[in-house]
């Protein structure tokens, strides 16, 4: 009988990708971004084994918000105070501070354990074009051709 061989942790090649976010929807963005974490994209995906690639994303601020969420969606965090309830529209958040919204929205894509908190780890936002991953000598991936 033959079995199906299971990646283990030793024997995965991880990979980095940057991927530009220029005028690309938020969710298609996070979607793919999580999909390369998580190693879906890879024949030897294990559910149990981390074996994605590290993602760099750039040029997060000038992702693209589709219909009417940059005014009427929110972000929402509590201070577990009374009366701590905080909104932010995802407009400010994108004027403010695009990085947390990319992380907001991929990490809502992961498992909620503790192998999504180590997927999640290897991803890394930039708002702008520059970003200290260039030893790495990360490859150039095509968000279009993903979507």
């Amino acid at each position: 009988m033959r079995t199906t061989p299971l990646a283990k942790s030793s024997e995965i090649e991880r990979k980095w990708y940057i991927i530009d976010a220029t005028d690309v929807s938020l969710g298609r963005l996070s979607a793919a971004v999580a999909t390369i974490l998580r190693g879906k994209n890879k024949p030897q995906y294990t559910p149990n084994v981390d074996t994605g690639d590290n993602v760099i994303v750039i040029n997060a601020s000038k992702i693209k918000l589709t219909g009417k969420k940059a005014s009427d969606k929110f972000y929402y965090h509590h201070s577990e105070w009374r009366g701590g309830l905080k909104a932010v529209s995802y407009g400010e958040l994108l004027a403010n501070n695009p990085v947390k919204m990319v992380e907001i929205s991929v990490k809502g894509m992961l498992p909620k354990n503790t192998l999504g908190h180590h997927e999640f780890m290897k991803m890394h936002v930039y708002a702008g074009e520059d970003h200290k991953h260039e030893a790495q000598k990360p490859e150039k991936l095509d968000i279009n051709k993903l979507i």
